[in-house]
């Protein structure tokens, strides 16, 4: 087996979602990297004079990909059109495969002062085969105690997987394409050899501290590594505390149009959606 190279290094830029500032490192300048469309870093330190419940992102429309939250610190409480009344913390997963459309909301806590008063999250979009664009919409959550974990042989990095398989461990959430998702955090000194396809995209971000790829490239804190197709191994070695992320997918290879909450094969299927969102045919959120 050989290494997968470094295609590249993104550091992203800031935009808002909501009240949240995020950092977003994907779509890159050069496009996506399918399946994986967007990838937004999000920490929000909770504002103790504006209501919780006008924090976060409120009620907005989704269909044909899967955005997925991966919470870090504090905690998401989600909300949809479909009736699905969620809060998960710090180590777990909302996962949704909107399919033909729903809405919902992605809300601070009530309790967040009681977690920390602060909120880290990814989310990931995860895009859609063309058969399951048009699915029924699907929520899955899981708690942290919840997600099937890995240990290093070195016992210093826990590797939480939400959805796909590491060393024969599945994760509990089911998805519409073949993807692995890896919550990983590692003390000083850990190593770990990822294995993946190498027809799989493949790619690392460090939330914090500072990762060691292939004993040759440090990657720092807020940074993304996205991997060439030349291989089937990466190795990491964490140069201190860090906390970060794994995603590997098998690309779907279809035409993308992706147009503000939505994604599909093309132009004419995201005026359809816009016009049955304006119909309501994507249902109605009322936050409560």
């Amino acid at each position: 087996m050989t290494l997968k190279s470094i295609n590249k290094i993104e550091t992203g830029r800031p935009i808002n979602v909501g009240s949240m500032k995020v950092r977003e490192l994907l779509p890159t300048a050069s496009g996506f990297f399918d399946p994986f469309l967007v990838f937004h870093h999000a920490e929000t330190v909770i504002d103790k004079n504006i209501p919780i419940s006008q924090q976060g992102v409120g009620p907005h429309p989704h269909r044909g990909f899967s955005p997925v939250s991966f919470i870090y610190r504090g905690g998401v409480h989600h909300r949809d059109s479909r009736g699905n009344n969620s809060v998960i913390y710090e180590g777990g997963t909302q996962w949704m495969n909107t399919g033909m459309g729903v809405i919902h909301s992605e809300r601070v806590p009530d309790d967040i002062f009681e977690h920390g008063g602060e909120q880290e999250l990814l989310q990931v979009w995860v895009n859609s085969p063309a058969k399951n664009k048009m699915d029924q919409p699907a929520y899955y959550p899981s708690a942290k105690d919840e997600t099937p974990t890995v240990t290093s042989t070195d016992g210093l990095i826990t590797l939480r997987v939400p959805a796909g398989n590491l060393e024969g461990v599945k994760g509990k959430i089911p998805t519409l394409t073949k993807v692995t998702t890896i919550m990983g955090e590692a003390k000083k000194g850990g190593r770990y050899r990822f294995n993946f396809p190498k027809s799989q995209n493949t790619l690392l971000y460090v939330l914090k501290g500072k990762i060691l790829v292939h004993e040759t490239t440090e990657v720092h804190s807020k940074e993304l590594v996205l991997f060439n197709n030349d291989g089937e191994l990466f190795t990491i070695t964490a140069n201190e505390d860090s906390l970060f992320f794994v995603g590997s997918g098998e690309p779907i290879n279809e035409p993308i149009e992706a147009r503000g909450p939505f994604v599909m094969n093309t132009s004419t299927e995201i005026m359809e959606a816009y016009r049955d969102y304006q119909l309501g045919k994507m249902g109605v959120l009322i936050e409560e």
